[in-house]
């Protein structure tokens, strides 16, 4: 067995203990096809509006009625992918944003991003999270979808440590390792889902 399929079978099985779906794609836009198709398939994430058990106003009342359509945001992706990821979200009747996540925090289906590395013993994303934008579309997303390029996954998180290093060259820097959907069971023991993050969580692995 090679390398590169030893990491990725080890990567898939750790992936899949955090309950995140791993699926292998050989191109970018196989990646930006999948994510929309997700986000048709899922229920539209619903704004939950403060103050709608008040009476109230008609206008007030209206915004508590409205279902806002799906979104999906992808900060940080390179021009032609993202025009590429809005046109097939038109296509759907889905927005597509690369900016504004304060304007979406109630409201945003899938968050789209590509990881800088991964490393196979934990199943765990490396994310350089800079951008406000990209921590807020992996925050505050329903469904993280996250491609992981094959030729940059690692065994273990000391093997990205020069990675790191590297990352935080010009300064302090925001750097995130990813495992699996958002979990918590800080109340009553009791195992949640989705509460400080995401719902679910899929990794594409890029055949690059």
């Amino acid at each position: 067995m090679s390398e590169e399929k030893r990491l990725v079978e080890l990567f898939t099985e750790k992936a899949g203990l955090t309950s995140a779906i791993v699926s292998r794609v050989k191109t970018l836009d196989e990646a930006l096809a999948y994510t929309v198709d997700v986000c048709e398939k899922k229920d539209a994430c619903q704004i939950l509006m403060s103050g709608c058990e008040s009476e109230l106003s008609e206008p007030a009342g209206k915004l508590c009625d409205e279902k806002p359509g799906k979104v999906v945001v992808a900060p940080e992706l390179e021009a032609g992918a993202f025009a590429k990821l809005k046109a097939l979200c038109e296509a759907k009747g889905i927005h597509c944003l690369a900016e504004g996540m304060r304007r979406h925090l109630g409201g945003v289906d899938i968050g789209f991003t590509i990881a800088q590395g991964g490393f196979a013993e934990t199943g765990s994303l490396l994310i350089d999270s800079d951008s406000e934008e990209l921590r807020l579309a992996t925050m505050l997303c329903e469904v993280h979808v996250c491609v992981l390029p094959i030729s940059t996954l690692r065994e273990k998180s000391f093997d990205v440590e020069d990675q790191l290093r590297q990352l935080s060259s010009d300064g302090p820097s925001y750097v995130a390792f990813v495992t699996g959907a958002s979990r918590t069971a800080d109340i009553e023991r009791v195992l949640a889902i989705g509460v400080h993050g995401p719902l679910e969580m899929h990794i594409l692995l890029l055949e690059d």
